[in-house]
C-alpha cells in the first residue's frame, strides 16, 4: 500500500511539472508564465520528494530539509525573477 501511495505522489509530481512547463507555450504575459511555472514546479517537486519519503522513512530529516528548501528558495527565486522582469518592462515603457 505504501508503494502505491509513493508511486501516486511521484506521478502527481510529474503531472505538475509537465503542467507548469506546458503553460510556457501559452500567449499570456511573461509574469503569469513565470508564476505558473514556479508554483507548479515547487508543488511537483514537493510531491516527488514526499513520494521518496514514503519509500525511505530513514531519510526523513534530509528529505524534510529538501522540502523546506524547495518551498523557500523556489518562492524567493520566482519573486526575484518576476521583480526583475517587471522592472525591465516598466523601464521600457518610460524609456521608449
Amino acid at each position: 500500500m505504501i508503494d502505491l501511495l509513493s508511486y501516486f505522489c511521484v506521478g502527481v509530481g510529474l503531472i505538475f511539472w509537465f503542467w507548469g512547463t506546458s503553460s510556457l507555450l501559452g500567449g499570456r504575459s511573461v509574469l503569469f508564465k513565470l508564476h505558473n511555472l514556479t508554483v507548479s514546479d515547487t508543488l511537483g517537486s514537493i510531491a516527488i520528494i514526499f513520494g521518496l519519503l514514503l519509500q525511505r522513512p530513514r531519510e526523513f530529516p534530509l528529505l524534510l530539509l529538501a522540502i523546506l528548501s524547495l518551498m523557500l528558495w523556489n518562492t524567493m527565486l520566482g519573486y526575484v525573477l518576476a521583480n526583475c522582469s517587471s522592472r525591465q518592462i516598466v523601464g521600457r515603457k518610460f524609456n521608449g
